[in-house]
């Protein structure tokens, strides 16, 4: 348990690095800097970080919990086999780089009230900050992290939440002690003019992830979803921009208050028919199968059959939510090497696709005390037990495994 739990909190630290959190976590960078001169502040700041990225790691780890304990074959990052989940996460993300261009601003017409205290509206965003951070971050398996969670994932609840609790402390623990120790901070930059360039510039990874998201539902739920996220968006971006303008006052006497009622409704018209819309459907057409690699679709029955007929299986759990996937195939699997390796030894190139909910592929994970995706496996040709390769590979680790499975034949 001890091992797994410092795996969780180095596998945290080491989530901060990966692409898919790369957007949000540049947010936060942000909030520190705007505060490197005042330490309450910034204390204020890695606080509500650190609460964020704790309540919302262990409402995660508790649902997760419980579906499979009601018989529910999830994994991490299950949220993001939702279509619905996924959309509305995209409106957040445009919603968030918005902001950041300057087109509105999060409690502005609050902060101008006297009586209100700005730093709580500090604390409260950095808090909503660390909760997307964790909802986004799911995608990403950092090293050590997912044997530290498929191993949470067969223990006792009790223990299972521990594991998550070290995992969401090691996330938000480069933050959170900048933020509580002043001396650190001399070494990050003065807050100055500067800043509010970098925060329009923050924008763009912002629409970059918004973009993600977009592909990976009209993965999932194929383009009638797509049409309705993308007409949603619209209106997401009408509905900021008129409620910038309230904001600013730009229309006189009651007019401003007219747009917030105009901005409120227009949320509400986007939200209220996306659970009806977006429903898991066929999905757009993905990558064309290569000429060089024929790739079979993966099924528990099917791994059986092949086995031990003299020919290795590699099989590929992916999903296009899976940012270290998307890499993996990118820069090691889809190679000239790797193709005629797989050619040359007659390799059975299987793909277990989880974009959806895929229950087999949770099943097959949690056999083999993997909590997320990729998961990449080599079956022998002589029938002998897999070998789980790296979550982080490249083209030699491939080469090196198939060319080793296919001798034992």
């Amino acid at each position: 348990m001890l091992t797994a739990m410092l795996a969780a909190f180095i596998g945290g630290i080491i989530l901060n690095l990966m692409p898919c959190v790369f957007p949000v976590i540049s947010l936060k960078a942000l909030g520190l800097l705007r505060h490197t001169d005042n330490a309450a502040s910034a204390r204020r700041e890695g606080m509500g970080f650190l609460l964020g990225v704790v309540v919302t790691m262990m409402a995660l780890a508790g649902i997760l919990l419980a579906a499979r304990a009601g018989g529910a074959a999830v994994g991490w990052g299950f949220q993001l086999q939702s279509p619905l989940v996924i959309a509305l996460l995209s409106l957040v993300i445009l919603a968030a780089a918005l902001n950041l261009l300057g087109v509105f601003e999060v409690g502005l017409s609050v902060q101008r009230v006297g009586s209100v205290d700005v730093g709580r509206g500090a604390f409260t965003r950095s808090a909503l900050t660390g909760a997307l951070a964790i909802i986004v971050a799911t995608p990403c398996a950092a090293p050590f992290m997912a044997s530290a969670i498929g191993y949470a994932l067969v223990q006792p609840p009790a223990v299972a939440l521990v594991i998550f609790f070290a995992l969401a402390i090691g996330f938000a623990a480069p933050f959170t002690l900048v933020s509580l120790f002043p001396a650190l901070a001399k070494f990050l930059p003065r807050p100055g003019a500067w800043m509010d360039v970098l925060k329009r510039g923050l924008a763009f990874p912002m629409f970059g992830a918004y973009a993600w998201l977009v592909w990976v539902l009209a993965q999932q739920a194929g383009s009638a979803a797509l049409a309705t996220l993308l007409a949603a968006s619209v209106i997401v971006a009408f509905a900021g921009w008129l409620y910038g303008m309230a904001q600013h006052r730009h229309f006189a006497g009651k007019s401003h208050k007219v747009l917030y009622a105009v901005t409120a409704v227009l949320i509400i018209a986007v939200i209220a028919p996306l659970p009806g819309l977006i429903k898991p459907g066929a999905g757009l057409a993905g990558d064309q199968l290569t000429a060089e690699v024929t790739k079979a679709k993966w099924t528990p029955q099917a791994v059986e059959a092949q086995r031990g007929h003299g020919k290795a299986i590699f099989v590929d759990f992916t999903a296009s939510w899976c940012i270290t996937c998307q890499v993996n195939e990118r820069t090691s699997l889809s190679t000239q090497a790797v193709k005629e390796a797989i050619a040359k030894t007659g390799t059975l190139y299987m793909v277990a696709d989880s974009t959806k909910f895929n229950p087999d592929v949770d099943d097959t994970m949690s056999e083999f005390g993997q909590g997320g995706l990729p998961m990449y496996l080599v079956y022998p040709a002589d029938g002998g037990p897999p070998k789980v390769l790296p979550q982080v590979l490249t083209p030699n680790i491939v080469v090196n495994a198939l060319n080793q499975a296919s001798k034992k034949a």
